[in-house]
């Protein structure tokens, strides 16, 4: 009888939870997944943001979920383009100078999921990083600009698209 009633528990357990995973995706009905070149459309064009924007984006969703990634025919698809990237002072000296600028980027997104079209978006992303006004916008301090600024926009998409914050 106790048998019964440990087995009974764990299965009305393990139904009510639903299918969950960490990363806080619910039951996404995919099995793969495809994200088209991002082309950079932004009135600056710093060269290669596009591909490194395209690969970043790859690589969350493959991290974060089991999703096989294709090239053609994915059950979601993810296509956009760099729509925005400008620099802008953001913080003034006594002396009438810029004592902090800012990145930022925006980009445009459309989702498709070919199981549930309901779920289809477009939507822009955008996030910025400071940096001093006497650094130059290239080298180290450009690579952690993009990094934080990718990490946010990607992580912001898949929670748009995946997990549904």
């Amino acid at each position: 009888m106790r048998k019964l009633i440990l087995i009974l528990l764990v299965t009305i357990i393990t139904q009510g939870c639903g299918i969950y995973s960490f990363t806080g995706i619910g039951d996404i009905n995919a099995n793969s997944f495809q994200v088209n070149f991002f082309q950079n459309n932004a009135p600056i064009i710093e060269p290669g943001i596009d591909r490194r924007f395209t690969l970043a984006l790859q690589d969350l969703i493959q991290n974060q979920t089991n999703l096989e990634l294709t090239n053609t025919n994915g059950d979601l698809v993810y296509e956009g383009e760099i729509s925005n990237y400008t620099i802008a002072p953001m913080t003034a000296t006594a002396q009438q100078t810029a004592a902090q600028n800012r990145l930022t980027i925006t980009i445009n997104v459309r989702f498709f999921n070919k199981n549930k079209e309901e779920d289809d978006f477009e939507k822009s992303f955008s996030f910025y990083h400071d940096y001093g006004a006497t650094q130059q916008l290239t080298g180290s301090v450009l690579e952690t600009a993009l990094d934080d600024i990718f990490e946010r926009i990607t992580q912001d998409i898949f929670n748009e698209s995946l997990a549904k914050w």
